[in-house]
């Protein structure tokens, strides 16, 4: 069972930048696809960014331009640069591995864009 772990969320102001990553277990870590989803209060949980093993990527509208979503198969991590971010960034943001038919989820991190 990969294991996945994500670190850099926080407390950050409006128009600021933080810099998500996910780092994963495992040996084949170079030909799954990656995603970040998020999870605000309330609302279900829906993706932010995908990105293939080719290396080919996906975003949601609400991000497009702001957020880039990058990978380093040497370290075994994806990674997320969010910039210019807004109040309604604020979610948990979870890391999937597409790695089965229902993927493997890390534990999440806390992302607070607020004044």
């Amino acid at each position: 069972q990969v294991q996945l772990v994500e670190s850099g969320g926080g407390l950050v102001q409006p128009g600021g930048s933080l810099r998500l990553s996910c780092a994963a277990s495992g040996t084949f870590f170079r030909i799954y696809s990656m995603g970040w989803y998020r999870q605000a209060p309330g609302k279900q949980r829906e993706l932010v960014a995908d990105i293939s093993s080719g290396g080919r990527t996906k975003y949601a509208d609400s991000v497009k331009g702001r957020f880039t979503i990058s990978r380093d198969n040497a370290k075994n991590t994806v990674y997320l640069q969010m910039n210019n971010l807004k109040p309604e960034d604020t979610a948990v943001y979870y890391c999937k591995q597409y790695s089965s038919a229902t993927g493997s989820w890390g534990q999440g991190t806390q992302v607070t864009v607020s004044s």
